[in-house]
């Protein structure tokens, strides 16, 4: 069971880390290096072409130059995508049940719903340059919300009890209720348009990664089963 797993959850990510690199350098970093010349005090570039090109003057003057910093984020996305193939394909197998390539993409939305969707409504993606709520009140409370929504998914499609069906929302939506970490006073340089274009960029993205990642683990789940 172990090797099972193991196997699974490494190909699964490897492949979902590429893809999702390729993604981030289509969408989201372009819009990163934009964020960064007015986080670099160079707001005043007002023209599209002269923001393109301190965004590229930026990325060469990134530590290690643009190259190595796209080296760190392939790195970084399959480190990330390996970690949560891990914690996916862990909660398939205590899960016991059968699981395929469609059962799979199941498994990838309810990730994604727990890790992205649930936190985005408190806590929409920032980029950098922005002012944010304090940083330790924001892990807590994206961690709570995490839990709380995989823990009520979890009542919800893979508990046995009625009681659990009532349970399940009242844990979703406790931790709005509770409410986000508020940021104060918006202080940043950001244009709201680029800050609104990532953040869509980013759920998008995402979206597009947990229904891999949640389809290649059924498929290799389902596969090392049969072998």
């Amino acid at each position: 069971m172990l090797h099972r797993i193991f196997l699974t959850a490494l190909l699964a990510g490897a492949l979902a880390g590429v893809c999702l690199f390729v993604a981030h350098m289509m969408t989201t970093t372009p819009l990163i290096l934009k964020a960064e010349v007015y986080e670099f005090g160079a707001s005043s570039h007002q023209s599209t072409d002269g923001a393109q090109n301190n965004a590229s003057n930026a990325n060469d003057h990134a530590p290690g130059g643009g190259l190595v910093r796209s080296a760190y984020s392939l790195l970084a996305d399959l480190l990330t995508s390996m970690g949560f193939a891990f914690l996916l394909v862990g909660a398939m197998a205590l899960g016991g049940q059968r699981v395929d390539m469609k059962r799979g993409l199941i498994w990838g939305l309810c990730g994604f719903a727990s890790l992205t969707v649930a936190p985005a409504f408190g806590l929409a993606p920032e980029l950098p340059g922005m002012q944010s709520a304090d940083l330790q009140a924001r892990q807590l409370w994206w961690l709570g919300t995490a839990v709380a929504t995989a823990g009520g998914l979890a009542l919800i499609f893979l508990g046995r009890r009625q009681i659990f069906k009532y349970v399940a929302p009242v844990l979703i939506v406790l931790p709005h209720v509770i409410g986000a970490p508020e940021h104060g006073q918006y202080s940043g340089d950001v244009p709201a348009a680029l800050a609104s274009e990532f953040a869509i960029a980013t759920l998008v993205v995402s979206g597009l990664f947990w229904l891999l990642l949640g389809g290649l683990a059924g498929y290799f789940y389902n596969r090392f089963e049969k072998d």
